[in-house]
């Protein structure tokens, strides 16, 4: 790593503030660039059809040359859902741990892209030379194996991006946070911890993962008449050993239902990151040779995603596991903020088939607590302080707790993403300018063809409907035929008919207007046909759907 004089490292985040999910953010220096984190956001309620949600790389596209690599924190969605996505346009290598590429591996091969991306396991403690950077993976705990920090040694100086994480002095599969090696790079000095945000917000220590494991064993010893169906995030495989545990201890056989359930499982049993039993594991086809209170089904939905497992069984819509009066059903989860209705509505749901529901006390959260936070950056001792991971109020949380620590004002950045934060040789820090940033939307196979425009249209058809307005004239603008109308989401047409002849008339005068003016221009006539055809629909309805004329030349 080379000092290049009166040349500046710039931190800009591309997604991942001010929201949850999206994480992305480049790291620039001289020629060379590195990304830590690749992920997506699920849509937001003001984004109908919408799939998935991708930071925008232009950024990237436009400086691919200089990027390096890029080193992914952990394997959940909102760190590597974007993965497939930004592969095919940056020819970058992917730096993970061993089950996080595992799970990256996978997802590439879904796409058919596992050929073209190099993928580079890196160990614990191990360090990566990328360009004029150097970076060290150091061992955390979250609610996914295989979770680091990152330490980025660069010209100007160290900066500690935490990921997302706890401490946990008990987990359930491996060694516990690796707090040693953070007090051994800040005792060299630290420029930056950039440190999750989440839990901000909540005090003192996040619990352990170890404590859901009596609480399983409970549910277990309490249910011992009825099946089990338990809802969990796909990627927590801590949850789903310690539920297998218990499966065990009370003699049940295990279901995995739910494609990305069973994907993140299968990818965590071949790399030998969870510990299943002989003979405890059975399809979903095996079920029936079983009596329920022999039984537990681990599954998907625990969000209240109208396709997961549990949802389709909630609704009746699933094919092999329908819901039983005598069910019991745990959400091992928390709803992510913007899901609560979802999930009500699936609770509600199975308590009408007659289900016991249980939500409380059977989740812990996989990120740190105030407390946390404090320990890391009195380890650290960092010059600056960068939250990231969050809303602005869990950003705004973390800023107040560092504030306790000594911290002034001037020494935390809370960043919008596309700000570039820049620091010097002299390792003086300001935000100077911004980059472009912003939401990519996958609709189906479509990456990005749908902008606010066309959100903006789907919006609107979803609030009032659509009238489309069909005629056919001749060449001097004369009506033919028509105008017929066709009417969705609008009124239902066959109650309406009075007002459909209305609208009729109203479009007649419109046309004989036209034809009196000789006006024979289709964008002009459209234009009055929306104009007239709106105003009387309001004045009769309160109502704006959108009008669309279709006119066809004889």
């Amino acid at each position: 790593m080379k000092k290049i004089e009166n040349e500046k490292l710039r931190v800009i985040p591309l997604g991942g503030l001010e929201q949850i999910g999206m994480n992305m953010t480049a790291f620039c220096y001289g020629d060379s660039i590195i990304v830590v984190d690749c992920g997506m956001a699920f849509p937001e309620d003001d984004m109908p059809g919408i799939d998935l949600v991708l930071p925008d790389i232009t950024f990237l596209e436009e400086n691919a040359s200089k990027v390096k690599g890029f080193f992914i924190t952990h394997g959940h969605e909102d760190h590597i859902g974007a993965i497939p996505y930004v592969m095919r346009k940056i020819k970058a290598p992917i730096y993970a741990t061993k089950l996080t590429m595992g799970i990256i591996q996978h997802k590439l091969e879904e796409h058919n892209l596992e050929k073209s991306v190099k993928l580079k396991v890196v160990k614990y403690g191990t360090n990566v030379n990328a360009g004029n950077f150097r970076v060290e993976f150091i061992k955390t705990n979250h609610s996914i194996q295989d979770a680091a920090a990152l330490a980025i040694y660069t010209p100007v100086g160290t900066i500690i991006h935490t990921g997302d994480f706890k401490v946990d002095y008990t987990p359930v599969f491996g060694d516990a946070i690796d707090l040693q090696r953070f007090a051994e790079i800040g005792k060299k000095g630290v420029l930056a911890v950039m440190c999750d945000s989440t839990n901000a917000e909540r005090p003192g220590f996040t619990q352990s993962e170890k404590t859901v494991g009596k609480a399983f064993d409970n549910i277990f010893s309490e249910n011992k008449n009825s099946r089990i169906i338990v809802a969990t995030f796909a990627s927590n495989v801590d949850r789903v050993q310690q539920i297998i545990n218990s499966a065990e201890k009370f003699d049940r056989k295990v279901v995995v239902e739910g494609r990305s359930m069973v994907n993140i499982i299968s990818t965590a049993i071949d790399l030998g990151y969870i510990n299943i039993p002989e003979n405890t594991l059975i399809s979903v086809d095996e079920l029936k040779n079983y009596p329920d209170e022999r039984t537990v089904l681990i599954t998907t939905g625990s969000q209240g995603e109208s396709m997961a497992a549990l949802s389709r069984m909630a609704n009746g819509m699933h094919r092999k596991v329908q819901i039983q009066p005598n069910d019991t059903v745990v959400f091992s989860s928390h709803p992510i903020p913007g899901n609560e209705k979802s999930v009500s509505r699936v609770i509600n749901e199975l308590y009408m088939k007659g289900a016991n529901v249980i939500f409380q006390d059977v989740h812990v959260s996989g990120h740190a607590c105030q407390e946390e936070i404090k320990l890391i950056y009195s380890l650290v001792n960092p010059k600056y302080a960068i939250p990231v991971h969050g809303e602005y109020k869990h950003l705004t949380a973390q800023a107040n707790v560092v504030k306790t620590l000594g911290y002034d004002s001037d020494s935390i950045f809370i960043l919008s993403s596309g700000d570039v934060l820049e620091f010097d040789e002299n390792e003086n820090a300001r935000v100077h300018g911004k980059v472009h940033a912003g939401v990519v939307m996958v609709d189906g196979l479509g990456v990005g063809d749908v902008g606010n425009i066309v959100l903006r249209d789907r919006q609107k058809l979803s609030e009032d409907g659509i009238i489309i307005v069909v005629m056919t004239l001749d060449s001097e603008g004369r009506v033919l035929s028509g105008p017929d109308l066709v009417s969705r989401g609008f009124v239902y047409v066959r109650d309406s008919g009075d007002l459909m002849e209305a609208a009729r008339a109203v479009l007649r005068d419109t046309m004989d207007r036209m034809e009196e003016k000789h006006v024979s221009d289709w964008p002009k006539i459209k234009n009055e046909i929306k104009s007239d055809l709106s105003d009387f629909v309001w004045k009769e309805t309160q109502r704006k759907p959108m009008i669309l004329p279709i006119i066809m030349e004889v």
